[in-house]
């Protein structure tokens, strides 16, 4: 029997694995210890328990455990990175390039840096949603410090060329940052093979706990200072201080070494569910993928239905499909998908859109049922659509 709602929205968030939840109770009732507390044997076993995770992180990444700094999830990380290389590398530039299409916490981190004085460059994409490495280089100025670009974008899925972007930061000395959020542990992620110098990352994007993430730091060729942006007992060799959360770091370990044994054979199950549901969607009249076709996130997909509003047609079926028709951090407003936006889409194609994000729990028989209760929700919400009608009767839109 298929339980609903079907849960598509695996790029908003992930379930907790079960295995992952395994590992962590301990660390709530039995072992509970604080990591810091080095005089007895509940410390050292929670800072055992830290220790293995921070080896299980910095594996599924290629970097080495002390590379790797706990936060309290992705965006903490984004804001210690992008702020904490701003204040360190002052005497050398205030200047940081990104793209108009990153999460809200690069965006927002950096319109907060440009009131201290930052200058920030604002890359565009093209309509597939890829930037001009060609403009990336241009943009490039002595007082350049921070090239800041995501791995995989968090609403289309589309993966920017890493290797590229690194090999023109490292030809003009600039340190270069990617937010692997909705990459990590979904593709090969490996910070030497594709040059990264700052990475971060969040356990719940892959089925690990909500509140707890990590950064990567380089430590040599070249070696990343970063000055902290939370002030304490100098916690994380002084880049973060706080009493760490043993369970949320266990959790994330857990589910990082999970990802390690298990990507290529979830991507081989995932990926032709996602195929099969783009081309039955793909088959509705006037309907659009948004996003670089073959240079996509096995498991994303964001199409456009155009001349129904997602909002009017999520309310069709929502107790049924869980679904999102952009980034959870914005879903709450009713402006269009600025992603979309900067990809060259109409507001009236922005509107109109929906993310599936599939996951390692999806099965055939959620994608069945999505395929045949989004045809019919659409075809429903047409009937009684006057521009619909005009369209069909050939009339200029």
């Amino acid at each position: 029997m298929l339980q609903l709602p079907v849960y598509l929205d695996n790029n908003a968030t992930t379930p907790c694995d079960p295995r992952v939840v395994a590992a962590m109770l301990p660390y709530f009732t039995e072992i509970f210890g604080n990591a810091a507390s080095r005089s007895h044997p509940l410390g050292w076993a929670a800072e055992e328990a830290v220790d293995n995770a921070r080896e299980q992180v910095a594996k599924l990444i290629g970097a080495t455990p002390k590379e790797i700094i706990f936060t309290s999830g992705a965006t903490e990380a984004v804001n210690l990175a992008i702020k904490g290389v701003y204040e360190t590398y002052t005497t050398k530039g205030n200047h940081i390039i990104t793209a108009v299409t990153e999460h809200k916490a690069v965006i927002d981190t950096c319109k907060h840096l440009e009131k201290q004085g930052a200058q920030v460059t604002w890359l565009p994409v093209n309509h597939e949603g890829l930037i001009d490495l060609s403009e990336l280089e241009a943009a490039i100025t002595p007082k350049t410090i921070l090239i800041s670009l995501m791995y995989a974008n968090n609403e289309t899925g589309v993966i920017n060329p890493v290797r590229a972007i690194s090999d023109i930061a490292r030809k003009h000395g600039v340190l270069f940052m990617t937010d692997a959020t909705q990459a990590a542990g979904k593709i090969p992620v490996d910070v030497n093979n594709d040059g990264i110098d700052l990475l971060t990352l969040s356990a719940h994007k892959m089925y690990g706990p909500k509140g707890t993430g990590a950064l990567y730091v380089r430590r040599r060729s070249p070696r990343v200072t970063l000055t902290a942006q939370i002030d304490g007992g100098g916690h994380e060799r002084g880049m973060r201080s706080g009493t760490l959360n043993v369970p949320g770091i266990v959790g994330l370990g857990k589910a990082c070494e999970l990802c390690m044994e298990e990507m290529a054979a979830d991507t081989q199950r995932i990926l032709p569910m996602r195929n099969r549901l783009e081309k039955a969607l793909l088959e509705i009249e006037q309907t659009y993928l948004n996003g670089a076709p073959g240079q996509r996130l096995p498991h994303t997909c964001n199409l456009s239905f155009k001349y129904v509003e997602s909002e009017t047609l999520m309310m069709g079926f929502n107790k049924k499909i869980a679904l999102s028709s952009g980034s959870a951090c914005t879903s709450a407003s009713l402006e269009p998908s600025y992603v979309l936006k900067a990809m060259g889409l109409s507001d009236d194609l922005a509107h109109a859109s929906l993310r599936f994000g599939l996951g390692r729990f999806t099965t055939d028989e959620q994608i069945d049922f999505t395929i045949q209760t989004i045809t019919d929700a659409v075809t429903q919400l047409r009937t009684i659509s006057p521009i619909w009608e005009m369209y069909k009767d050939g009339v200029d839109l």
